[in-house]
C-alpha cells in the first residue's frame, strides 16, 4: 500500500485530487489563515503553487540555491507563528512562502505524509550566509520557545522552531543516476545534481558548514542510543510519527520491540500527536495486560525529545503475508479441494480473531484499527495477537475511529465498539476478496463482493450476509428501478459526505493491419447477460459495445474542462509534474488515444483543452512518452493536430539528452518510438535520424548500465521493443540481436512459481503486471519471436501467460492490474492453455469483481482503489483499452505494440 494517496482523497468523494483544492469554504475544514488572504504589499509578488503560497519583494534578486531557513508550527500557534514571520520579513523585504490553511499544514504533518517535508510551515529565503544568520538570530529570538515538529531534513536552530537546510531556491531539474528528473542545485563544477530532499540532514560535499551552524549540529549529534540499555538490530517501520525497531534488552537479552514517537509530528485526524498516541496505546495495553491476544508493556522512557514504549517482540507473521502463499485465486484453476481448505483456514482466523476482539472489549476497550495488517498470527497458526493500539480509547468514550488503513475505514457513525464490528465485518470478506478499500467510494460494493465470494467459496452465506448487514448499516434500502448505486451522493469538492479521517490511512501514423490473435472472441458473440431488478454494475464489462459506450460516458461526465491542472480525473501523478494532467499514462493525451482507438468517436472538447495546456510547456516539463511531450506530440498528430504536434516535437529535440534513462516511460525508447512513428507519417528524414540515434544511445545505455527497475515501462524490456521496431524499419540484424540481449537481461529477474508461472523477481513479491512485471516482458517477446527462434524466449512466453491467468489481481488497472493480463491474452500469438477465448472471457469476468457504477456508469478504481480514476495507465481508459483489445471489431493495441503475426517472418536463431 502507498500511503501517499490518502492525501488525495478529501478533496474530492469519488476521484484523487489535490489537497490544496479542497473548497476553502468546505465546513471550515480548509479555512485559510489570515495572511493568506491578504494582497500582496507594494513592490511585492504573490504567488500560489501547489501547497504553497509565496511573496516575493521584486527589488530583491535571490541567489539560485543556499542555506535556506523553515519554521515549523503546531496547529495551535501556526496562526501566531506565521504572523510573527511575516511582521518580519515583509519589513525586510525577505521573501518567503508558506502553507496558507490548517487543513494543508495537519496533511503536512499527518502520519504518514512525507517525512522529507514535513513539518515545513514557513520558508524563508535569505540572500547570503550572513543574512541567514541575522535571520536565523532574530527569528529566534521572536518565536524561541514555541513549540513544532522537528524537520528531519534540516538542522534545528536550538530548541526551535527555527531550522536550516541548504537546497534550491529556484525550480531546477537534473535525472539522477537512474534517469528519473529531480529538483537540482549546481555542484562546485557548475553542474546540476540532484538536491538531496531526504529525512536527513544532509550537507553537499563541496559545501563548508558555516561556523554559525556547528554549535547547532553538535547539539543534533549529542543524542544517541548508547544511554539506553537497548541494542536496535533493524528498523520495522518508519512514519512520519516515528519509527518502530526490533531490539534486544541488553540486561536479559529478551527480543522486544521499541516505538518511537516524534513531538508534535504523526497527526491523526483529531490532532493527536506521535506522543499523544503512544500515550494512549500504553493505557490500553496497561489495561488489557494479561491478556494472551496483546502485547505486554516492558518499558517507557524518553531520549532526547523523542518518547519511546517497549513491548514485547510478538512472533509469527502479519495476517496480510498469508495471501500470496495461500490464497487459491491466485491460480488459474484452484482445485474445490483447495477452496475448501482456504474457506476452513479463513473461518477458523476470523474466528480466533474475533475472540481476540471481543476479550478486549471485555476490558473496556475499543481496538478502533483492525486490519490485516496488524493482526499477527503466530507460526502454528493457532493463536493471533492484536498490535498498534495507538488509537484505541475507553469502550465507554464512544470515540471515532482517527486512525485508519484504507480497506477496514468505518462510517463516520461508528463509534467505540461498533468500529472494531465494522472492521471484523470487513475482514470476513477481505480474507476471501482483499478488496475492501473499494467501500471508501461505494459501501454497496459489499453485497456483490459477498456474491463473488459465494460463487466462488463453500462459505456459509450467512457468514458473508451478516458482514453486509454490518457494512451497508444506515444506508438507505436500493432503489430498485435503477442500476446505479442506491446511496451515491453528488460529487463535492470538499470531501467525502463522511469527514475524512485526516493522516490517518495506515497505510495518425498509418494503422498496423494485422488479423486477430489466436482465438479472439468474435465481436457479437456473446450473448448478453441476464440483468435481475437491480444489478450493481449498470453493465457488465464483457457486453461489448454497451460497456464501451458505458465507460465512455463515464469519463466524459467526470472531465473538468474549465480546470487548468488536469481534464479527466486519474492517479495522483497528475499533481506531480506540469505534464500530468495531459501526459499518456495519467492524462488527456491517454484517455483520447483510447476513445478513439475503440471506436467512441472524437471527443472536440478535450481535444482542445490538451492543445491549450501543451501550447506553452511549463519549464521541468518531462519529455517522456508517457509521462511528457513525445507522447503528446505523437497523440496530437494521431488526432490530426500536425503543426502543434510538430512544436512539441522540437521542443524535445531540442532538448539535452545526456543522461536521460533508456527506459519506454519516460525515457529514450519511448521518445524514439515516438519520433520513428512520426518520421512513418511525416517522410521527415530528420526524426528517422532522430529515432536512430535513440537507438544507439539506447543500446548503449541499456547494455552499460546495471538497471534497477525490470519489465516494459521501466526495464529493458521497453528498449528491446524500439530496437526491434527499428529492426523492422531498416533490416540491421544486429538490432534485433541487441533486443535479445535486452530481452535477457529482464528475464534474468524473473523466477518461476510453483505451476510454471513467470514472474518478476522484487525480492520480497514477484510481479506479473504489464507496466513492471513479467506480462510486459512477454509482448515484447512476441513481438521479438515473429522474426527469430530462441527456445529460452519461447519457454519464458509460456511462462509469462500462466502468470497472466490467477483468478485474482489486487487491482485493476492496465499498468498493475487486471486489465494488463485481458490486453497481454487478447493479443499474444502463443497457443495452447491461456489463449483460448474462454480463456479471455474468464478474465475479463475477474477484472469486473473491481468495477463500480459512476453515475450510472460502468468506471474503474484507480491505483490503491480508493478513489475513481480515468485514466490510461491506473483507470477506466486503460480497462477499456484492454476490453477493446478482446472484443472490438478492429485491433486495439498500446501504441508500438499492435497484435503480431503469428509466425516468423524472417527466423533468426538466438545464440
Amino acid at each position: 500500500m502507498n500511503k501517499g494517496y490518502a492525501a488525495f482523497c478529501d478533496a474530492d468523494r469519488q476521484f484523487y485530487d489535490a489537497p490544496h483544492t479542497l473548497a476553502a469554504d468546505d465546513d471550515g475544514t480548509a479555512r485559510l489563515y489570515e495572511a493568506a488572504g491578504r494582497e500582496a504589499p507594494a513592490g511585492w509578488q504573490r504567488h500560489q503553487s501547489g501547497d504553497w503560497l509565496a511573496y516575493r519583494p521584486l527589488a530583491s534578486e535571490l541567489p539560485p540555491q543556499g542555506w535556506k531557513i523553515h519554521v515549523s508550527a503546531r496547529l495551535d500557534n501556526a496562526e501566531k507563528i506565521l504572523a510573527q514571520v511575516w511582521d518580519y520579513c515583509v519589513p525586510r523585504d525577505i521573501a518567503f512562502k508558506f502553507v496558507p490553511s490548517r487543513y494543508l499544514l495537519h496533511r503536512r504533518n499527518a502520519k504518514y505524509a512525507d517525512r522529507a517535508a514535513s513539518g515545513k510551515f514557513i520558508t524563508v529565503y535569505p540572500v547570503d550566509d550572513a543574512q541567514c544568520r541575522t535571520i536565523c538570530e532574530d527569528l529566534d529570538a521572536v518565536l524561541g520557545g514555541e513549540p513544532g515538529p522537528y524537520i528531519l531534513s534540516d538542522l534545528r536552530w536550538g530548541a526551535g522552531p527555527v531550522h536550516v537546510r541548504y537546497g534550491s531556491f529556484t525550480e531546477r531539474n537534473c535525472r539522477d543516476e537512474h534517469g528519473d528528473v529531480r529538483p537540482a542545485i549546481e555542484d562546485a563544477d557548475g553542474r546540476l545534481v540532484p538536491d538531496r530532499r531526504e529525512p536527513a540532514f544532509h550537507v553537499p560535499p563541496w559545501i563548508t558548514l558555516p561556523d554559525f551552524l556547528r554549535p547547532h549540529l553538535r547539539a543534533r549529534s549529542a543524542t544517541t542510543t548508547t544511554d539506553i540499555p537497548y541494542v536496535i538490530e533493524r528498523a520495522l517501520h518508519f512514519s512520519n510519527g516515528g519509527g518502530v525497531y526490533a531490539a534486544r534488552d541488553e540486561r536479559t537479552g529478551r527480543k522486544v520491540v521499541l516505538k518511537e514517537a516524534r513531538p508534535h509530528a504523526g497527526l491523526a485526524a483529531d490532532g493527536a500527536d506521535a506522543v499523544t498516541r503512544l500515550v494512549r496505546e500504553k493505557e490500553a495495553l496497561d489495561r488489557l495486560s494479561g491478556l494472551p491476544c496483546t502485547p505486554e508493556v516492558l518499558d517507557w522512557f524518553t531520549l532526547g525529545d523523542h518518547t519511546f514504549l517497549a513491548l514485547d517482540y510478538i512472533e509469527g507473521r502479519p495476517l496480510n503475508t498469508f495471501f500470496a502463499r495461500r490464497h487459491p485465486l491466485i491460480e488459474e484453476d484452484p482445485d474445490p479441494q483447495e477452496l475448501a481448505a482456504y474457506t476452513a483456514w479463513a473461518l477458523r482466523i476470523h474466528g480466533l480473531v474475533e475472540r481476540a476482539v471481543d476479550a478486549v472489549h471485555s476490558r473496556g476497550v475499543a481496538f478502533n484499527d483492525l486490519h490485516l495488517f496488524n493482526i499477527m498470527v503466530s507460526d502454528n497458526e493457532s493463536s493471533v495477537v492484536l498490535l498498534d493500539f495507538e488509537a484505541a480509547a475507553g469502550a465507554e468514550e464512544g470515540r471515532r475511529q482517527v486512525i485508519a488503513n484504507p480497506g477496514f475505514v468505518a462510517p463516520a457513525d461508528r463509534r467505540g465498539t461498533d468500529v472494531d464490528r465494522y472492521a471484523l465485518a470487513c475482514l470476513r470478506i477481505a480474507l476471501f476478496l482483499p478488496l475492501t478499500s473499494l467501500f471508501a467510494v461505494d459501501r454497496t460494493k459489499a453485497a456483490h463482493l459477498a456474491n463473488i465470494v459465494a460463487e466462488h467459496f463453500p462459505v456459509d452465506r450467512a457468514f458473508l450476509d451478516e458482514a453486509v448487514e454490518e457494512i451497508t448499516r444506515g444506508l438507505p434500502a436500493p432503489d430498485l428501478g435503477v442500476t446505479g448505486p442506491p446511496f451515491d451522493a453528488p460529487r463535492r469538492a470538499g470531501g467525502s459526505n463522511d469527514p475524512p479521517a485526516a493522516g490517518g490511512f495506515d497505510g495518425p501514423p498509418p494503422r498496423h493491419e494485422a488479423g486477430p490473435p489466436h482465438d479472439r472472441p468474435a465481436p457479437g458473440a456473446r450473448s448478453r447477460p441476464a440483468r435481475g431488478p437491480y444489478d450493481y454494475l449498470p453493465v457488465q464489462p464483457g457486453d461489448w459495445p454497451r460497456s464501451r459506450d458505458s465507460m465512455a460516458d463515464a469519463i466524459r461526465a467526470s472531465a473538468s474542462l474549465d480546470r487548468d491542472d488536469r481534464c479527466v480525473p486519474g492517479d495522483i501523478a497528475q499533481f506531480a509534474s506540469p505534464a500530468g494532467g495531459s501526459c499518456f499514462a495519467h492524462g488527456a493525451a491517454g484517455v483520447l488515444y483510447a476513445l478513439a482507438e475503440t471506436g467512441c468517436g472524437r471527443w472536440p472538447e478535450a481535444e482542445e483543452w490538451l492543445l491549450r495546456a501543451v501550447r506553452t510547456p511549463a519549464p521541468g516539463t518531462p519529455l517522456g512518452f508517457y509521462d511528457g511531450l513525445s507522447g503528446i506530440a505523437w497523440t496530437l498528430d494521431r488526432l490530426g493536430h500536425h503543426a502543434p504536434a510538430r512544436v512539441l516535437v522540437d521542443l524535445v529535440l531540442a532538448q539535452d539528452w545526456d543522461g536521460m534513462a533508456p527506459d519506454l516511460h519516460g525515457g529514450l525508447a519511448g521518445i524514439g518510438l515516438a519520433l520513428d512513428a512520426l518520421a512513418a507519417s511525416t517522410g521527415d528524414t530528420t526524426l528517422r535520424a532522430a529515432s536512430l540515434r535513440c537507438g544507439r544511445l539506447v543500446a548503449e545505455r541499456t547494455a552499460s548500465t546495471a538497471a534497477t527497475r525490470t519489465g516494459l515501462l521501466y526495464g529493458a524490456s521497453g528498449a528491446a521493443l524500439l530496437l526491434v521496431r527499428l529492426y523492422e524499419r531498416t533490416g540491421d540484424p544486429e538490432l534485433l540481436d541487441l533486443a535479445a540481449d535486452a530481452l535477457r537481461h529482464d528475464l534474468d529477474r524473473c523466477v518461476r512459481g510453483a505451476r510454471g508461472a513467470l514472474q518478476v523477481d522484487e525480492g520480497w513479491r514477484t510481479m506479473p503486471y504489464l507496466g513492471a512485471g513479467s506480462v510486459g516482458i512477454g509482448m515484447v517477446l512476441d513481438d521479438w519471436l515473429a522474426h527469430g527462434t530462441d527456445v529460452q524466449f519461447g519457454e519464458a512466453r509460456d511462462g509469462i501467460v500462466r502468470a497472466a491467468q490467477a483468478k485474482f489481481y489486487a487491482q485493476p488497472g492496465l499498468f498493475r492490474g487486471a486489465a494488463g493480463m485481458v490486453l497481454h491474452l487478447s493479443r499474444t500469438n502463443a497457443t495452447g492453455p491461456g489463449t483460448t477465448a474462454d480463456d479471455v472471457a474468464r478474465q475479463i469476468g475477474v477484472l469486473s469483481w473491481h468495477a463500480l457504477p459512476y453515475e450510472g456508469r460502468l468506471a474503474f478504481p484507480g491505483e490503491q482503489m480508493m478513489r475513481l480514476s480515468m485514466d490510461l495507465g491506473t483507470g477506466t481508459a486503460g480497462c477499456l483499452l484492454a476490453l477493446g483489445a478482446a472484443l472490438h471489431d478492429a485491433p486495439v493495441h498500446l501504441p508500438f505494440l499492435p497484435p503480431p503475426p503469428a509466425a516468423p517472418a524472417a527466423p533468426r536463431t538466438g545464440p
